[in-house]
């Protein structure tokens, strides 16, 4: 993407645009801004860790509020998970899966203003809690407080899998197998993990890590600090998780483009 990472060539562009919801035929007001120079105001927020509303106007993005209106506009609509949706399913269709494992990991990630979800006294910020495939492409990304233990999230992030599509058959959403350390050692969980037909390679507490994890879970950290270098995402700016998780998703399908993009190079 050169230098200017926010800027949407044609290609990701006839991509995005058929998810897009039509403006009405008549709207009052003036002329909105096209949703091309928005996305890319919302790019230009996410790849720099900076508010919306101090987006440069001088850019030709629209103001901060425009683009942060039209975010909200596109993530009612299911546009930004339908986005990483399609971009999974391209990246299936080119032979790019590893479905023989998955990883769960979590980071934290602080607080820009105060706090902004309902963690312990003195903390501020949240966890963004990631499963990927075996390669790090990432699958499900959901944000909590700082306080949630990671074990609860296992089975959400499993089960958050969207249905991958792009090889003849069912899409699946389904590994194999799921690789944790031993913040995620929970028997009842690896119950509910067989009965899914996934098997459990998660470490114990009070005994040696199995051998040979780290070598396959390296993959999900290559993947926390790949969505980290989107700079927006390594604090929690905004009180609502959904805008927040907008951001991450428009992150989530970056990667995935740029994953296709080597892929088909």
């Amino acid at each position: 993407m050169g230098t200017r990472p926010w800027i949407v060539d044609d290609e990701l562009w006839a991509v995005i645009e058929p998810l897009l919801p039509p403006w009405p035929d008549r709207s009052p007001g003036p002329r909105p801004v096209s949703d091309r120079l928005c996305l890319q105001g919302i790019l230009f927020v996410l790849h720099n860790d900076m508010a919306c509303q101090l987006l440069p106007s001088e850019l030709g993005f629209g103001s901060g509020q425009t683009c942060w209106c039209r975010l909200d506009r596109w993530q009612k609509a299911g546009v930004c998970d339908q986005l990483h949706r399609v971009l999974l399913a391209e990246l299936h269709a080119a032979g790019e899966f590893d479905w023989s494992r998955a990883c769960v990991d979590r980071f934290p990630i602080r607080a820009k203003k105060g706090d902004p979800t309902p963690v312990r006294r003195r903390s501020t910020g949240g966890k963004h809690h990631l499963i990927c495939d075996g390669r790090g492409t990432p699958l499900k990304v959901i944000t909590t407080a700082a306080n949630v233990n990671d074990v609860s999230q296992t089975l959400a992030l499993v089960d958050g899998i969207p249905p991958v599509a792009g090889r003849p058959g069912r899409p699946r959403r389904r590994p194999d197998a799921l690789l944790g350390d031993k913040g995620y050692d929970s028997n009842p969980n690896r119950d509910e993990l067989r009965h899914r037909r996934i098997l459990p390679v998660i470490s114990r507490k009070g005994s040696p890590n199995i051998k040979g994890i780290g070598n396959l879970r390296y993959v999900v950290e290559q993947t926390f600090a790949l969505l980290h270098h989107f700079k927006r995402l390594a604090f929690r700016w905004e009180r609502r998780t959904e805008l927040h998780d907008a951001f991450v998703s428009l992150a989530c399908s970056l990667i995935c483009w740029r994953r296709l993009k080597k892929a088909r190079s």
